[in-house]
């Protein structure tokens, strides 16, 4: 029975000496594990610098989004107003009063991409072209539709050749202006 006392003792001591040192390491050091400890035991007693540890932690916020599509989108307004007409409910208007709207958006519009931005075609064949979709294609620029069955090469008839930008030209708003305002709210006086 001594025996036994003495194994259980001694086993106890390695573990809770195990346990120690795993703490430790998982902690980064001695130093690190006694900075939270102390971190720990004054959150414990001060609610102030327990909020301030949990900012620290807390998730960032997300990034904002790239504000060049909203430039792009901006031009799109100020040139053709292509928002105005996107966000109209045009069903109470004739066939003919939207098609004479839309001949003006589309040329301003038009007018407007060309200015600023190069673009190309991802596949230089006509639409309803015979085409060929060898194996290692990038899936952003090429969409298989269809009965998509076994491993490329694919053969295919071509829906749409596709579009993507070689260059852009956006010029930079303002200093201090919120370039997520696409077109300021108008205020006659």
């Amino acid at each position: 029975m001594e025996m036994f006392l003495i194994g259980l003792v001694g086993g106890l001591a390695v573990g809770v000496a195990g346990m120690y040192f795993l703490l430790i390491s998982k902690a980064g050091g001695k130093a690190s594990y006694d900075l939270g400890m102390k971190v720990a035991s004054r959150s414990a007693q001060d609610p102030a610098f327990a909020a301030r540890v949990d900012q620290l932690f807390a998730p960032p916020p997300p990034p904002k989004p790239s504000p060049e599509p909203i430039r792009l989108l901006g031009l799109l307004q100020r040139e053709s107003r292509l928002l105005d007409f996107l966000m109209e409910n045009i069903s109470s208007f004739s066939n003919d009063q939207i098609g004479a709207s839309v001949r003006e958006i589309h040329a301003k519009a038009q007018a407007t991409l060309k200015k600023h931005l190069s673009l190309d075609t991802v596949m230089g064949q006509e639409e309803g072209s015979t085409v060929t979709v060898n194996a290692g294609f990038d899936p952003s620029a090429i969409r298989l539709v269809g009965q998509v069955t076994g491993q490329p090469p694919f053969k295919g008839v071509l829906v749409h050749p596709g579009w993507k930008v070689k260059s852009i030209d956006l010029p930079k708003g303002p200093e201090g202006t919120d370039e997520f305002v696409l077109m300021p709210a108008e205020v006659e006086i």
